[in-house]
């Protein structure tokens, strides 16, 4: 069972229970950062945005069967009063749960239903090259980002081209994509820049630690780039047995990739435990 489909089993079996990220990654034995991380990539949603969703939508169907009192729909939706459900409720369906029991109907609202795996995302990807790197910075332009928000990345990009040359100390012949860990809400920062020896002024860094990687290479067209890292986080890494390390991961651009035609290879360093 690909790792996506077996973590929302778990969390649609577990949904009315006291469901937590260490949990559910010790059950799918996969590190919650790997996890978290697949989740986004899959959906769009951190994990526990998508529970109470889950949960929310749940509630709703039971309001308009009329079963239960609110304070019982509540409860069973994880929350520990009536005023709280009917805040979080009213946030999510712009909608009161009084208002749907009454309606007897939730066709107005738009529900989370259980998520499927979207198959058509899976594509062949070649074992992994396991590599140690040593520290190294890059020093770049960086944005917030998510898998519900990376639409930003694209322009970023565009603006680091037209800057490369402000960076002090570039180290030539790569350029780095590097995404800093993200948290349990499944946001990080992307970093467009160059492996430097010093800091400028003026831009952004990250420190990338001594590390072992596994490396993936996708070949084709960047606007594929996404169906390869689909297949890493999600297949490619549970075939290869490993596990992710919390550290930075990137791609990397070199001379093999053209960035005018968007096509050539780009490898992708996954950080691993070893």
């Amino acid at each position: 069972m690909p790792a996506l489909d077996k973590l929302i089993w778990q969390i649609e079996t577990d949904l009315h229970k006291n469901l937590t990220l260490t949990a559910l990654s010790d059950r799918c034995a996969i590190s919650t950062h790997h996890m978290c991380r697949l989740f986004q990539l899959a959906t769009g949603l951190s994990i526990m945005s998508y529970v109470r969703a889950r949960r929310l939508s749940e509630a709703a169907k039971t309001m308009a069967r009329c079963d239960g009192d609110i304070l019982t729909v509540a409860l069973d939706a994880g929350y520990g009063s009536h005023e709280a459900f009917t805040r979080a409720f009213a946030n999510y369906f712009n909608i009161l749960p009084s208002t749907v029991r009454k309606a007897r109907s939730t066709s107005s609202l738009d529900l989370m239903e259980p998520l499927k795996m979207k198959k058509d995302m899976f594509i062949e990807v070649q074992p992994p090259e396991m590599r140690r790197c040593d520290a190294f910075m890059v020093v770049g332009l960086s944005t917030p980002c998510s898998l519900e928000n990376n639409g930003a990345i694209p322009a970023l990009w565009q603006s680091f081209n037209i800057r490369e040359s402000e960076v002090e100390e570039a180290v030539a012949g790569a350029a780095y994509g590097v995404c800093s860990i993200a948290d349990e809400a499944g946001n990080c920062k992307y970093l467009a820049g160059v492996k430097a020896l010093k800091k400028t002024s003026g831009m952004d860094h990250i420190e990338v630690p001594v590390q072992s990687y596994a490396v993936f290479v996708h070949n084709g067209h960047i606007s594929d780039l996404p169906k390869t890292v689909y297949t890493i986080w999600n297949k490619a890494l549970a075939d290869a047995g490993l596990k992710t390390a919390p550290s930075p991961d990137f791609e990397l651009y070199d001379r093999r990739f053209d960035p005018q035609t968007g096509r050539g290879i780009v490898e992708i360093w996954i950080p691993v435990a070893t």
